[in-house]
C-alpha cells in the first residue's frame, strides 16, 4: 500500500512539472516566440544572415524604400535616396539597432502566434508606411554630406510625425564598403545620430537656462547685465565670453548669445534649480518613438555644492552635459505648440498584403511639458534671435524661431559641434527642426544654412 502511494506522489510530481512546464513553454512562446523565429540561421526568411522575407516599406508619398524582389531585399533606386534613408529603414543584417527593419522586423514578416512565419514563406508579408519625406531627407543628406559626420531632424509638432531623418556618415545598403570596419570615414557609421548620438549642447542649452530664469527669478525681464567679454565666479575659472556686448537686457543676452549674462543667470539660479528644470523638460530621459524605437537618455551632471564656475559653465552649455539631438528638438516643439509635446512617430500605416490595416499598438499621447506663459515668452525670445541675429533674410518666409549652438570640443574651432534648433511659427507648417554638425565650426554659419535648405524643400514641395 505504502509503494502504491510513493508511486501515485510520485507520477503526481511529474504530471504537475509536466504541466508546468508546459505552461511555461506556452507563455513562452506568446511572449518570445517572435524572438525565437527571428534569428539569421532561419532560411525561410534569412539569407547570408541577412533579412529577405519581408514586407514593402515606403516613404510618406508612396516610394519605396525596401522591398523583397525574388528572394532578394531590394532598395530605391537612387544612391542618395538610399544613404538618406538608412538610419530610418535600418540595414538587414540588424546593426542598426533603431532601424524600422530591426525593430518590426516580426510585423514585417508577418510572424503571428498561429501560423508562425507561413506568411512570409509565402510571400505574403506585411508592408510598412513610414512618416518620412524620402524627398526631403535626400536635401538634408546632400545639405551634410560636405561634413565629417552629423544628422538632421525634422518633426511635425501638432502631431508627433517625423517627416526628416537624417544620419551621416552613412552607406550604400544594397553595396555595402568592403572597408566599413577599418575606413574611419565610416566611424559610428551604424549610429543613428539623432536619436543616439551624445553631444555638448553649447549654447542651445541657454534655451533651458532662460526657461529656469523664467520660472524662477521673477524681475528676469527687468535686469542688466554687464559683458565685459567674461564673467569672474570669484572663485575658479572665469567664463569667457564670445565678444564684449557691453549692458544687455535678458532678451538680447539670449540673441547675442552672451555667455557672461547667462553664466551670471545660472550661478544665481543654483545648481538645483537648474537640474530640476533639466529633468522636468526631459533632458534626462529618452524618447519613444512609435512605441517600440527608443533614443539614448541624457546625461545633466550638477547637483547641490557643485562650484559656481561649473554651474556656470553647465548653464552655457559647456559643462558636462550631453544630450541625443532628439531632446532638443522635443523641447522646441514643446515651445511652439503652448508647451505641449506628442508622442512621436515614424511609422504612418501598417497593413498586410491585402490591404487590411494592422494594429501597431502604438498610443498617441499629449503632455504639458512647460507652462502655456513660458512657452509664450520662449517663443517670443527664439523669434527675436532670428529678426535680430540670424537675419529672417536668411530663412525667407519661414517665420522662423530659434537658437543656435557652437560647442566647443578642444582648442580648435574646427572641431566645434555645431547646433541649430528651433521651429516655424507656422499654422500651415508645423515643423520643429534640429541640425548637428560635427566639426562644424560655428552654429548659425554651418547648422543654419542646413537647416534651410531642409525647410524650404519642405515647404515648397
Amino acid at each position: 500500500m505504502k509503494m502504491i502511494t510513493r508511486r501515485g506522489t510520485f507520477l503526481l510530481v511529474l504530471v504537475i512539472a509536466f504541466l508546468g512546464g508546459l505552461g511555461f513553454l506556452t507563455y513562452s512562446l506568446f511572449t518570445d516566440g517572435h524572438n525565437w523565429v527571428m534569428k539569421p540561421y532561419n532560411s525561410h526568411i534569412y539569407y547570408n544572415g541577412e533579412l529577405i522575407g519581408a514586407g514593402k516599406i515606403t516613404d510618406a508619398n508612396g516610394r519605396s524604400l525596401a522591398e523583397t524582389v525574388d528572394g532578394k531585399r531590394e532598395y530605391n533606386d537612387s544612391l542618395t535616396t538610399r544613404k538618406a534613408t538608412l538610419h530610418a529603414v535600418g540595414d538587414t543584417k540588424g546593426f542598426i539597432s533603431t532601424g524600422v527593419q530591426n525593430v518590426y522586423e516580426a510585423k514585417l514578416t508577418g510572424y503571428n502566434i498561429l501560423t508562425g512565419i507561413f506568411s512570409a514563406a509565402n510571400g505574403n508579408s506585411n508592408d510598412m508606411e513610414l512618416t518620412i519625406d524620402a524627398d526631403v531627407c535626400d536635401v538634408a543628406y546632400k545639405a551634410l554630406s560636405d561634413y565629417k559626420a552629423g544628422c538632421v531632424g525634422v518633426v511635425n509638432y501638432k502631431t508627433g510625425d517625423i517627416v526628416c531623418m537624417v544620419s551621416t556618415p552613412s552607406f550604400d545598403v544594397q553595396n555595402k564598403p568592403t572597408d566599413i570596419d577599418s575606413n574611419s570615414y565610416y566611424e559610428g557609421v551604424y549610429i543613428n545620430r539623432l536619436l543616439t548620438g551624445l553631444y555638448t549642447p553649447g549654447s542651445t542649452f541657454k534655451i533651458v537656462t532662460s526657461i529656469c530664469a523664467i520660472e524662477n527669478i521673477p524681475d528676469i525681464y527687468e535686469r542688466t547685465f554687464n559683458c565685459t567679454g567674461a564673467y569672474d565666479p570669484g572663485k575658479g575659472t572665469p567664463i569667457e565670453c564670445n565678444a564684449y556686448h557691453g549692458k544687455l537686457n535678458f532678451k538680447d543676452a539670449l540673441a547675442k548669445s552672451c555667455n557672461s549674462a547667462f553664466a551670471e543667470i545660472a550661478i544665481e539660479l543654483g545648481p538645483e534649480k537648474l537640474a530640476k528644470t533639466a529633468e522636468q523638460l526631459g533632458l534626462t530621459s529618452n524618447v519613444t518613438i512609435s512605441g517600440d524605437i527608443d533614443s539614448a537618455s541624457g546625461r545633466f551632471f550638477l547637483e547641490k555644492g557643485d562650484a559656481d564656475d561649473y554651474v556656470g559653465w553647465t548653464g552655457i552649455g559647456q559643462g558636462d552635459t550631453l544630450l541625443p539631438p532628439i531632446l532638443m528638438l522635443r523641447l522646441a516643439g514643446a515651445i511652439a505648440n503652448d508647451g505641449k509635446i506628442v508622442s512621436y512617430n515614424l511609422v504612418n500605416s501598417f497593413a498586410s498584403k491585402a490591404g487590411k490595416a494592422l494594429d501597431l499598438d502604438f498610443t498617441r499621447r499629449e503632455t504639458q511639458l512647460i507652462s502655456t506663459d513660458t512657452a509664450s515668452k520662449m517663443k517670443e525670445m527664439l523669434r527675436y534671435n532670428v529678426e535680430e541675429q540670424y537675419g529672417d533674410y536668411n530663412y525667407k518666409g519661414l517665420n522662423l524661431c530659434a537658437k543656435s549652438g557652437t560647442a566647443q570640443i578642444d582648442s580648435k574651432d574646427s572641431h566645434n559641434t555645431a547646433w541649430f534648433v528651433g521651429f516655424m511659427d507656422d499654422d500651415k507648417n508645423p515643423y520643429a527642426f534640429v541640425v548637428v554638425v560635427e566639426h562644424g565650426n560655428s552654429g548659425s554659419q554651418t547648422a543654419g544654412p542646413i537647416a534651410n535648405k531642409v525647410l524650404q524643400a519642405l515647404v515648397n514641395k
